[in-house]
């Protein structure tokens, strides 16, 4: 039993309102952090072998065919980055490593909305907390699983545009 009763017309109002809210807190506060302060080579960033250099979210989730589906929260905030499609203009080496940090900000804050789904069942009795749990990874692990295979991709990108720049 959840420490706190709600009747079942306000459980479904405090969970939505309660979604609402761990949707868009996380992602204003991520907004406030200086993007040069997000290192694609920090651990939770940073690729992994067995994600091969993006191989397994092409072959395991046939990826390319829906992260173009997936919602840009970029206009939701102001200085938000654009992330749909690629637009590196004249200093391509820039775009991309901040297109990069922006990958890590929007996983990190995913990572951190995930992580919330255990409040629910502060209020909701064990079966309704599991479905919210479920919700969390329906919504959540999605945008993960594309902001890494961007990543990957980009820092691709980005090491070129650097080598470019040197060679100039």
């Amino acid at each position: 039993m959840p420490p706190v009763t709600l009747s079942d017309g306000m459980l479904v109002i405090v969970n939505i309102a309660a979604w609402a809210i761990l949707h868009i807190v996380p992602a204003w506060l991520g907004m406030r952090v200086p993007p040069g302060r997000f290192d694609h080579r920090a651990r939770l960033y940073r690729e992994r072998r067995f994600e091969r250099g993006g191989r397994l979210y092409e072959r395991l989730f046939a990826i390319r065919r829906w992260k173009g589906l997936l919602p840009d929260g970029a206009r939701l905030f102001t200085g938000g980055f654009a992330k749909k499609n690629l637009a590196p203009g004249d200093d391509p080496a820039a775009y991309y490593t901040r297109f990069v940090q922006e990958t890590c900000r929007g996983e990190l804050v995913h990572w951190i909305v995930l992580g919330c789904a255990a409040l629910f069942f502060l209020w909701n009795p064990p079966w309704a907390g599991w479905i919210m749990v479920g919700y969390a990874l329906l919504v959540n692990l999605p945008c993960i699983l594309a902001q890494r295979y961007n990543r990957i991709r980009l820092v691709r990108l980005l090491h070129r545009a650097r080598a470019a720049e040197a060679a100039r």
